[in-house]
Parts: C-alpha cells; sequence; structure tokens
C-alpha cells in the first residue's frame, strides 16, 4: 500500500490538470496582439534585485532566487508548500522578438514582460493599386 502511494504522489502527481509542481516556478501566462507578447509570472516575495532576465532569438529566460524567513527552533510543519531556493525558467515565443525593446516591471508580486515582436515577423499593410 506503501508503494502504491508513493506512486500517486510521485513526479506524475505534478502532471495532473491544477497541480503546480515545483519544476514549474514561476507560473507564467503568455498573451500577444499585433505588435508584441505579455508575459505575467507570478513571483511572491521576489524582489526585483534578486532576478535576472536573458532573451535571445525566440527564447526568454527569468530566473533569480526566493528566500523565505527560517522558523525558529524546534518548529514543527504541519503544511509546507513554500519553498526557498534558486529557479530559472525559460519561456520559448511562438516567433522572433527583439530584445532590445524589451520592458520589464515587477509590482505586487506580478513581474509583467513586455516583448515586442520582431519587425520581420509582424504583418506588412500592403496597398493595392
Amino acid at each position: 500500500m506503501r508503494r502504491q502511494l508513493d506512486q500517486v504522489f510521485s513526479s506524475d502527481y505534478d502532471k495532473l490538470p491544477g497541480v503546480v509542481g515545483s519544476g514549474v516556478f514561476p507560473a507564467i501566462n503568455l498573451t500577444e496582439d499585433a505588435d508584441r507578447f505579455y508575459i505575467r509570472a507570478e513571483l511572491p516575495g521576489v524582489p526585483s534585485d534578486a532576478l535576472q532576465m536573458q532573451a535571445t532569438g525566440k527564447n526568454l529566460s527569468i530566473s533569480g532566487e526566493r528566500k523565505i524567513a527560517a522558523e525558529k527552533e524546534g518548529v514543527r510543519y504541519h503544511r509546507r508548500e513554500r519553498e526557498a531556493g534558486k529557479f530559472s525558467r525559460v519561456i520559448a515565443m511562438p516567433t522572433q522578438i527583439d530584445p532590445d525593446r524589451i520592458e520589464a516591471k515587477l509590482e505586487d508580486g506580478i513581474l509583467t514582460i513586455r516583448v515586442p515582436k520582431a519587425d520581420a515577423v509582424k504583418p506588412r499593410q500592403i496597398s493595392i493599386n
């Protein structure tokens, strides 16, 4: 029975709908309009000076470290869902991006990144004579 329970809560558990595993931090939403992509990442408790971002071609990476204050000695956890430590997340963009014009803002634990599409992939209006 113990083996069966271990299997239920193994790495396959992270693949169930609605379950965010430790390998998927920060959770993100990726949207787009005609000119740019928008990435919104949940980073509660992470200050902006603990974050690094890099962009190349079609990829954007977010990395950093989340620190959580240590509990007093002798404290016993009943539930522990908040983890501390280093994280890294690479986001593959659907098309080429312009890394020189990326803007990022961290506010209320949400990192909002505005990623312009490369001019070569933007739709162009063609006039007909």
